[in-house]
C-alpha cells in the first residue's frame, strides 16, 4: 500500500517536471523554472521522506553535484535562468547518474519504446553513466 504522502509527492514531482519543461519551452521563463524547482524538491521530499532526502543531499561523495544543483536553483531564483538550468542539469546528472542505467534497463521491457533502448549506441550511452559495478538506485 502506498502512503498518501508518497502519492502527493509523486504528483508534485510530476508537476515540478512539467513546470520545468514549460519554463524551458517558454525561453527560460524564470518564474516557471523557480516554481518547477520548488515543486520538484517538495515532491522529492514527500516521496522518499525527510530523513532520506536529508541523508541523500548531505553525502560527502556527492558534494560537487549537490552544490551544482542548489547553486543552479539559486541562479534561477535570482533570474539567471540559462546558467542556472545548466548548473542544475550538471547536478542532476552527477547526483542521479547511477540511476540512468537502471531506468533504461526497465524501459527495455516496455512495449512501444523498448526497442529504442536496445540499439547498441543508446545502450552504451546509458551504460556510461553507471561508473561502477553496483546496480543500486542512488536514494
Amino acid at each position: 500500500m502506498i502512503s498518501d504522502n508518497t502519492k502527493i509527492g509523486t504528483g508534485l514531482l510530476f508537476l515540478g517536471c512539467v513546470f520545468l519543461c514549460l519554463g524551458v519551452l517558454f525561453l527560460f521563463d524564470s518564474a516557471l523554472l523557480a516554481l518547477g524547482d520548488v515543486l520538484f524538491l517538495t515532491g522529492l521530499t514527500l516521496t522518499i521522506g525527510v530523513s532520506r532526502t536529508l541523508r541523500f543531499f548531505s553525502r560527502r561523495d556527492r558534494l560537487r553535484g549537490i552544490i551544482s544543483f542548489f547553486g543552479g536553483i539559486f541562479l534561477v531564483m535570482i533570474r539567471w535562468p540559462v546558467i542556472g538550468m545548466i548548473c542544475q542539469l550538471y547536478g542532476l546528472v552527477y547526483l542521479f547518474g547511477q540511476f540512468f542505467p537502471i531506468a533504461a534497463q526497465s524501459l527495455k521491457d516496455t512495449p512501444v519504446i523498448g526497442s529504442i533502448f536496445t540499439i547498441p549506441a543508446i545502450e552504451q550511452f546509458f551504460a556510461s553513466f553507471s561508473g561502477g559495478g553496483d546496480r543500486r538506485a542512488p536514494v
